[in-house]
């Protein structure tokens, strides 16, 4: 509010200190002397230039290649092959940016902008996919890591009248986050009659393509359009960073503007009303761990401001009459303008008499916009309080807060003071507003964020999909059962927050990534040798034996997988993403239910027969188990011949190796330096019965746990004898 405050009285007072002197007769720099100022037809301002003196640029993200071609000469950005289409100084830059088509074999490289001063317009740009029945994923690169996604539907009947827009017909658009440098775009089939290759499509051509939104709508009569381009127009932002301005550069500024001090504050001071450019950080990069430098003219004023020298004076009078023709103060129509330093005054044109809010005779009625400003601000304040607190009330019922308020206030079973209500805006301070660069993964439940409450615990917030009122019930019961669970090897849930759009649950923080980065051999430093191989099984078996027959009541957790495996500090194993478990009543055996779960891991029995047991989870954990000891992923690739590969489920392939006992074959060969092969041998064994396609002749979770714990045991004693024996052999 004060800053608020700060900036109407300064845009109100100015005018009233400055000094009259026109200026309309100086031409506005934009570059350094001795420099191109122009390539083509797009002009280069500073600090962008063009070569060969470093003097025409900051530095060498700036430097303009002025390329001739058959048009005419053309300017690209030197540290890439992007063609600039135009550059302004307030902070943005025009490129061609490459169409992704999906199914030519000659693709263009989407260009990378990471360490550069570049950015992806979010206020500018819009993503767009034209296809249908196929979703587009948009990825950020390397990680592959998906921040955005749509899918429209098909219309072959749809023509070209019907097609501008892109309103989710054939064509679907989305808007991309802030603060990207590089993306990527990927396609997959909502079915088989939807193909890549467009034959259950509208076309062959799919592609997608990041572009201008302005030019996209002006500039387009239908959006396939884009299929006989190369590159569309895509707006970049552009700001200097203070990492890269050398400690000259600073120094000039410091002297040109004494008050600004990038360094200590990042706040532009006003010493008085002049042409002095201001620059600034921009706070909003402190977030993403960037100190980045803005300058711009003051109000009144034009020019290049990292030019280090003055603004020029705009004159307001000379074109259209700012001076409105509605009497003031019973004076006549303020109808003369006279340009002044940074602003313009108008006058009566029946007195001569100053009647605007820039003279002295104004001054009553820029308190008065002042007071009308400010009141208008705080109600506005007041009712979109109210608002957000209707909304948050709503979203609470709607998210079942009425019903979770009832168990708790009953206490029927349940121990409420273990379940937290967290209030939306705590976990918004929490999470940065659930900033993309604290997103830890995302999952068929929803996204996970790394957090940070008030007394300074981390913590998961795990941003789930929206519940159905139908579910909603069924949602609240977990989530209070799932309370309850106090298990070592089990990932605790910490409270919920329902007063959001979306339910989101807050867990305990494990730090050191999933049970599949540590097989995949992804772990840096990390051998993960045949010992923590087996604790890690044996912690996870546990977890699952309690949730089997230990817990108030039997809960299956149904997607029992690697990566639902985590791995804390001291690299004990918690079981995670209870998104898709469920309770059973003690007089139940089975769940009736649409298959859910991670191809690789379902049970067979589930699959055919939508009934889940106990023995399902068995079968998954059988899974895990194969996976630790091959370090293979759940579905791995065979080789039949030199040029041919086949994908193949881990559990068939290791089952059938165990019945030609070829065991040997598939073993993962880290964990034969310090496993015994007959240790090996046994916990095979019982992955193999554990992947018995029939359920019933699959061990319990009790007898696994009872199976590991005996071979940890045995290993322990087998290490403590052989080390008397050496104790004893020293002493003789």
């Amino acid at each position: 509010m004060h800053l608020f405050l700060r900036v109407i009285i300064i845009s109100l007072l100015w005018p009233i200190s400055i000094v009259a002197a026109s200026s309309s007769d100086k031409v506005t720099p934009v570059l350094k002397s001795d420099c191109e100022s122009h390539c083509g037809n797009v002009s280069i301002p500073y600090p962008f230039g063009i070569g060969p003196s470093i003097n025409c640029y900051l530095y060498d993200w700036f430097e303009i290649d002025c390329k001739n071609s058959t048009s005419g000469p053309k300017p690209f950005l030197k540290n890439t092959t992007i063609e600039v289409l135009d550059i302004s100084v307030e902070g943005t830059l025009r490129v061609e940016h490459p169409v992704r088509f999906f199914n030519r074999t000659m693709v263009p490289q989407l260009p990378n902008f990471t360490g550069s001063p570049f950015l992806y317009s979010q206020e500018h740009n819009q993503f767009t996919a034209v296809s249908c029945g196929l979703f587009v994923f948009v990825k950020s690169y390397p990680d592959q890591r998906v921040i955005g996604g749509c899918m429209s539907a098909c219309d072959a009947s749809a023509g070209p009248e019907d097609n501008h827009g892109c309103i989710g017909i054939n064509c679907c658009q989305i808007a991309l986050p802030g603060n990207l440098s590089v993306i990527d775009a990927d396609i997959k089939p909502e079915s088989e009659e939807s193909t890549i290759n467009g034959k259950g499509g509208v076309s062959a051509d799919n592609y997608a393509f990041l572009v201008q939104q302005d030019w996209f709508y002006h500039n387009l009569s239908n959006f396939r359009d884009v299929k006989d381009m190369d590159s569309v127009p895509v707006v970049l932002e552009w700001s200097i960073s203070l990492d890269d301005m050398t400690s000259s550069l600073v120094k000039l500024y410091k002297e040109f503007v004494p008050e600004f001090d990038p360094l200590l504050n990042g706040s532009p001071q006003m010493r008085k009303f002049d042409s002095t450019p201001f620059c600034m950080i921009d706070i909003t990069s402190y977030a993403y761990k960037q100190s980045k430098i803005i300058c711009f003219c003051p109000g009144g004023f034009e020019g290049n401001p990292y030019l280090l020298q003055p603004c020029q004076d705009i004159d307001e009078c000379n074109g259209s009459n700012p001076c409105p023709d509605i009497g003031a103060w019973s004076l006549g129509g303020c109808v003369i303008c006279k340009n002044t330093f940074g602003g313009h005054t108008c006058y009566s044109n029946t007195t001569g008499v100053v009647c605007d809010y820039y003279g002295t005779e104004g001054l009553v009625t820029s308190v008065g916009i002042l007071l009308i400003v400010v009141g208008s601000w705080y109600v506005y304040k007041v009712i979109k309080k109210r608002r957000k607190k209707k909304r948050k009330e709503m979203f609470f019922k709607r998210n079942g807060g009425l019903l979770l308020e009832q168990k708790l206030s009953s206490g029927e079973k349940f121990k409420v003071e273990k379940i937290k209500l967290f209030k939306s805006k705590e976990l918004e301070m929490s999470t940065d507003n659930f900033n993309i660069n604290r997103i830890l993964g995302h999952g068929g439940q929803g996204t996970v964020y790394k957090g940070m409450l008030t007394n300074g615990r981390i913590v998961a917030v795990k941003k789930s999909e929206v519940v159905g009122e139908g579910k909603l019930s069924e949602f609240i019961n977990e989530v209070v059962l799932l309370s309850q669970i106090n298990h070592r090897n089990v990932v605790k849930l910490l409270g919920c927050c329902l007063e959001t759009e979306v339910p989101i649950l807050v867990y305990e923080f494990i730090p050191n990534g999933t049970l599949s980065q540590y097989i995949q051999g992804n772990v840096e430093d990390c051998q993960f040798p045949w010992k923590m191989r087996l604790r890690v099984a044996t912690e996870v078996a546990g977890a699952l034996s309690y949730l089997h027959s230990a817990a108030s009541f039997p809960i299956f957790h149904r997607d029992i997988k690697s990566n639902n495996i985590l791995l804390d500090e001291k690299c004990r194993a918690k079981v995670a993403d209870f998104g898709t478990s469920r309770s059973i009543s003690i007089d139940h055996t089975h769940l009736t239910t649409l298959v859910n779960g991670t191809f690789g891991y379902l049970d067979p029995e589930y699959f055919q027969s939508n009934r889940f047991t106990e023995k399902s989870d068995v079968y998954s954990f059988g899974v895990v188990l194969a996976e630790l000891l091959t370090g293979r992923k759940p579905v791995c690739s065979i080789s039949r011949s030199q040029r041919e590969e086949d994908y193949i489920s881990l559990a068939t392939y290791f089952i059938t190796l165990m019945h030609e006992d070829r065991l040997l074959d598939i073993v993962d060969a880290r964990i034969m330096k310090d496993g015994s092969e007959t240790e090996i041998r046994v916990v095979a064994n019982l992955a193999s019965r554990c992947l018995n396609l029939n359920g019933r002749n699959r061990p319990t979770m009790r007898e696994v746990t009872t199976e590991l714990e005996a071979i940890q045991n045995l290993r322990k004693n087998l290490k403590s004898k052989n080390k008397n024996e050496q104790e004893h052999g020293h002493t003789r």
